[in-house]
């Protein structure tokens, strides 16, 4: 697999022998394997160049993420558990990667001086596997797989809005009250948008708003609705300085929807790895000293 890997990302069989090193027939010999083995072709040969046949590419992305976990296992047998070394990837959504996580990770870094971080940014699910992430951290409900789960928080959504612009057009006090209102909506693509309230029922109800003032940037809506501008749905965390100086009050408390769980995941087989647990335990250990996330769900 290492042969494989390797001509695949150096793009010759002579490439990957002198990366190795070893010899191109050797190479060869082990490619040639490997597709006896599997009873299949994975490259395609030309006199210039190689070629991933589909499942080479299959065979690929798998092999990498094998590698990687015998790199982990050669490292926590050699070294001193309590000196976790190697480069961890993390996959993390953007807002909460750049203003929460990447904070921490200064003193992270500074604790375990032989350990190195990626922090990918990243708005959608990722495939851990094919993408080699060894921890994401991912908002919702986790569907069914085999992923190992740690639940770091609730999420709460709310909706507030200045206490200028609450005197100048009054307070709503229900959802069906803000199609009269100035409504601040996040998006990427301006039109109309859903805001989910509770109604009783186990998912709540959705209501459609059309927006005066439409960004795809949660802080730009925020400075806004300081500022007066109308209404905005955003994430309890997110406000939580506004709501306590006063700059920002909470609406329609009767209505807000069930929190949206936030959690820690990660692969079966990174469990055993010394650097995965110290980031998985640091984390959740600083996560519990962040005053945004004490009470997500709390009430004024």
């Amino acid at each position: 697999m290492a042969a494989f890997v390797r001509a695949v990302e150096t793009g010759s069989l002579s490439a990957a022998a002198r990366s190795l090193p070893s010899s191109l027939t050797s190479v060869s010999r082990q490619i040639s394997a490997l597709e006896d083995h599997f009873g299949t072709r994975l490259l395609l040969r030309t006199t210039r160049q190689l070629a991933l046949t589909d499942d080479g590419r299959i065979l690929y992305e798998r092999a990498k993420s094998v590698l990687g976990e015998v790199r982990e296992i050669e490292t926590a047998l050699a070294r001193d558990p309590r000196q976790p070394s190697g480069r961890i990837r993390v996959s993390a959504p953007s807002l909460i990667g750049r203003l929460v996580i990447a904070p921490l990770l200064v003193a992270f870094l500074r604790r375990y001086p032989a350990l190195a971080v990626d922090l990918l940014l990243i708005d959608r699910s990722v495939d851990m596997v094919e993408e080699d992430i060894h921890l994401a951290v991912r908002i919702g409900r986790l569907r069914d797989s085999q992923l190992v789960a740690r639940k770091l928080t609730d999420l709460q959504m709310i909706v507030c809005a200045s206490p200028e612009y609450l005197r100048r057009r009054g307070e709503p006090r229900t959802p069906d009250e803000l199609s009269s209102h100035d409504c601040l909506v996040f998006s990427d693509s301006p039109g109309s948008a859903e805001w989910r309230f509770a109604d009783g029922t186990k998912t709540g109800r959705k209501f459609r708003i059309s927006g005066r003032l439409w960004m795809n940037s949660l802080e730009a809506l925020i400075s806004a609705a300081r500022e007066g501008a109308g209404i905005v749905r955003v994430p309890s965390w997110q406000v939580q300085s506004d709501l306590s100086s006063g700059r920002l009050r909470r609406l329609l408390l009767d209505h807000e929807p069930a929190p949206t769980p936030l959690h820690l995941t990660l692969q079966p087989s990174r469990l055993a790895s010394p650097k995965i647990r110290a980031f998985v335990d640091y984390l959740v250990e600083q996560w519990g000293e962040i005053d945004a996330f004490r009470s997500p769900s709390a009430r004024p």
